[in-house]
């Protein structure tokens, strides 16, 4: 899902939505720690049970794993809202690139798309996608000084 930054109205407010899930295969969740803990309880020995100590630890662990849940939730949303806010200072400037042939192209921001899981992120400079990697240059974009008559 792309998420364009664009310039909206006179007063040139940047909009933008996206996603602050996280997914990672490679590590447990809260609902696979709370299903070992339920296993853990069903499979023991009923003729050695787990003191109250274990169980103490157990349930502090798990807290620990929903704050942390939390913590890159949360985490997250402040990187979306980070890069939409830098995203959108881009929009109305000047910058400069290095196109395909290794030339130096110079022309005005018109939106951003924010990056996704598939896609880099990339500016509209005058009609034109570009990588934000291949940017060299950001400038304010100068108004011509008014003349005197």
């Amino acid at each position: 899902m792309s998420s364009p930054i664009s310039m909206t109205g006179a007063t040139g407010q940047a909009t933008a939505s996206a996603s602050t899930t996280v997914e990672r295969s490679d590590q447990m969740g809260s609902e696979t720690f709370l299903n070992l803990l339920v296993a853990q309880m069903r499979y023991q020995d009923p003729s050695n049970p787990a003191n109250s100590t274990d169980m103490m630890a157990q349930t502090a662990t798990f807290t620990q794993v929903e704050k942390l849940e939390q913590l890159v939730q949360q985490n997250a949303s402040m990187l979306v809202m980070q890069e939409s806010a830098t995203a959108g200072a881009l929009v109305g400037r000047t910058a400069t690139y290095t196109d395909e042939n290794g030339e130096s192209v110079t022309g005005v921001v018109t939106s951003v798309q924010l990056a996704t899981a598939n896609n880099e992120a990339a500016a509209t400079i005058d009609g034109k996608k570009v990588a934000i990697g291949r940017l060299t240059e950001i400038a304010s974009t100068s108004t011509p000084a008014p003349t005197t008559a």
